[in-house]
């Protein structure tokens, strides 16, 4: 009778599993230029924004954003300019210590460009790289096994699913199994050994399948389906993947939530909600948090969504040891 009375009185948080660790948000310095439809990359030390769309509420038309700003977690400073006339949709990656501008739309003609940019972040000078294999746009790339790989997006005509491979030995491209389907706008990430791709859109209509690319057999397969969404981030934090905001056209209106991949169950779950809803959501891992950077507070505009400087970090909590 004592063990069964002693065990009433534990709190209950000692006779339940305990839930997964909540995050914590906090509000950052803002960048110096609003930012949409832009690309953010990151060292783990230092966060780039560059390229996209960045009017601000009180001008009338969206305007292009040559500089590239980078952020130390305090500040944020001008670190370059883009060549030429301005980037929309771009997408970028830091491979090594050189930080790869590839594709997006150029501004001057809002024709999608083919081109590789490439700034050496010790020299801080820009060069180029081979070439993109077709113009794109709204693509997403990500570095997997010391490679680039440039997912989906769109031209001048058409939705794509293309996927291309970046060898920086040999400086070449090569094409890869494509996607399922073609899809702009997806969020992608290297995980557990594979590419995933998230989520997309094409048109009107927005996407929620997931899919996993095998390099050992150039193939891909189907993972756990989101809501449907476009636009969105995606990281690895903690060995964990997330998920961050996004647009659904559907609902006509930007999304706060942050889904986390629950490992046992194989499926999402909503962890939090972003302090602001917004699509473009760039996240990227600076030190032990997860800054989202930028994007568009308001649905519905596509590539020429009016940008904002916000950036909002997110933090679990320490594990105990």
């Amino acid at each position: 009778m004592p063990t069964i009375l002693a065990s009433l009185l534990l709190p209950l948080s000692a006779l339940f599993a305990p839930e997964d660790p909540a995050p914590t948000w906090r509000t950052s310095a803002p960048m110096l230029h609003a930012r949409s439809a832009h690309a953010v990359v990151g060292t783990g030390k230092l966060v780039y924004a560059l390229g996209g769309t960045g009017a601000d509420e009180a001008k009338a038309q969206p305007s292009p954003v040559l500089e590239v700003e980078r952020f130390d977690g305090e500040n944020w400073s001008v670190e370059t300019k883009l060549p030429g006339g301005g980037l929309n949709a771009p997408a970028a990656a830091i491979l090594g210590r050189r930080l790869y501008v590839i594709g997006g739309f150029d501004l001057l003609t809002n024709v999608p460009t083919d081109a590789v940019h490439v700034y050496d972040l010790d020299t801080h000078t820009w060069s180029q790289a081979a070439p993109l294999p077709a113009p794109r746009g709204g693509h997403a790339a990500l570095v997997h096994d010391g490679r680039i790989h440039v997912l989906g997006g769109g031209n001048s005509v058409s939705t794509l699913a293309d996927h291309d491979e970046y060898d920086p030995t040999s400086d070449k491209w090569s094409k890869c199994a494509p996607l399922p389907r073609s899809e702009g706008s997806p969020a992608a990430v290297s995980f557990d050994g594979k590419i995933w791709a998230i989520g997309g859109r094409s048109g009107p209509d927005d996407f929620g399948e997931v899919y996993l690319w095998d390099v050992n057999t150039d193939k891909w397969s189907a993972g756990p389906a989101i809501e449907p969404r476009g636009t969105a981030g995606a990281l690895v934090y903690r060995d964990t993947l997330w998920v961050f905001g996004g647009e659904s056209q559907k609902r006509e209106s930007c999304l706060d939530e942050v889904l986390r991949l629950d490992r046992a169950s194989n499926t999402w779950k909503v962890a939090t909600h972003l302090p602001t809803a917004r699509n473009y959501a760039r996240a990227v891992l600076l030190g032990d948090e997860v800054c989202v950077v930028g994007g568009s507070l308001s649905a519905g505009f596509s590539h020429a969504a009016r940008g904002s400087r916000r950036v909002e970090c997110m933090k679990l909590p320490e594990q105990p040891r």
